[in-house]
């Protein structure tokens, strides 16, 4: 919604596929009955942008919910591709989701987008999710987001937020892993720079600077004026969370660097996450 209100407010047009036969103005129902998309929907866009995806920050991940996390981005993103790769020459350039969690947990670092794939579920979920976007073909214009956990309110902070309230926050685990993050405004403004340079291949969306758990809690903490003293363990949060969410979200350990966005020119309005935390919460 924010990507479209940005784009909207600078007088692009976006139509929505929406999953719903009550589609409104500028929107095309599309996943009711089919998970065919007729490609004369496209025709004529100068970018597609696949963003879709169940919530990752639902617990527990049951073999079922797997299966829809799973689902939601793959089924989505080959309807894309197919209705792409038909198109052909005048296909618009196809911009699809994936996330940091491609790469795994990988201690040490930097990881630029050439960096192998990782092991675990969420490694192999964004496999399948950007293998599906390619399908679109080896002529067509792809460009797979590997984005980062958005520091914003409705993001990775609207938990923590209300365990600093609380007074319950501390180091996840260690606290000491790195964490791959972006603010929501750098987020936005990412996906409109790649579409605006052409940008192909995967693309770490995250901020340009360092930064581990702990460097993001104790910025939380501070800002709303709370302690940040209570450890979790890692076996504690398995026992509640479960072992995949744990290690894919919690105590993962990734330093990524966005060579890409850096390369293209891009420059970031929030360079660190102390600064991108203090925004957000700063934020009604």
């Amino acid at each position: 919604r924010t990507l479209a209100a940005s784009l909207r407010a600078d007088g692009v047009r976006v139509t929505t596929l929406v999953r719903t036969r009550d589609a409104g103005a500028d929107e095309v129902p599309w996943l009711v009955d089919s998970d065919v998309l007729d490609p004369a929907v496209l025709d004529g866009a100068d970018a597609v942008i696949g963003l879709n995806g169940a919530s990752i920050g639902r617990f527990p991940w049951t073999s079922s919910y797997k299966h829809t996390l799973l689902w939601s981005r793959v089924t989505p993103t080959r309807a894309l591709a197919r209705a792409v790769r038909e198109l052909g020459e005048s296909a618009p350039h196809f911009v699809s989701a994936s996330a940091v969690g491609y790469y795994g947990t990988h201690p040490g670092g930097p990881i630029a987008e050439d960096a192998p794939r990782g092991d675990g579920f969420l490694a192999d979920l964004c496999g399948e999710w950007e293998s599906a976007a390619y399908g679109a073909g080896d002529n067509a214009r792809v460009t797979t987001l590997r984005t980062a956990p958005i520091i914003h309110r409705d993001g990775v902070l609207k938990p923590l937020i209300l365990l600093t309230k609380l007074g319950l926050s501390g180091p996840l685990g260690r606290g000491t892993q790195v964490w791959p993050w972006i603010s929501l405004d750098d987020e936005v403004r990412a996906i409109r720079h790649v579409i605006d340079t052409g940008t192909m291949g995967p693309v770490n969306l995250c901020g340009p600077t360092r930064a581990t758990a702990n460097d993001i809690g104790f910025a939380l903490a501070r800002e709303l004026n709370r302690p940040y003293l209570l450890r979790a363990p890692e076996w504690g949060l398995k026992l509640v969370l479960g072992s995949d969410p744990t290690e894919s979200l919690l105590t993962t350990d990734a330093y990524l660097i966005p060579e890409v966005l850096a390369a293209s020119g891009f420059s970031w309005t929030h360079e660190s996450a102390e600064d991108a935390v203090r925004a957000a919460v700063g934020q009604s």
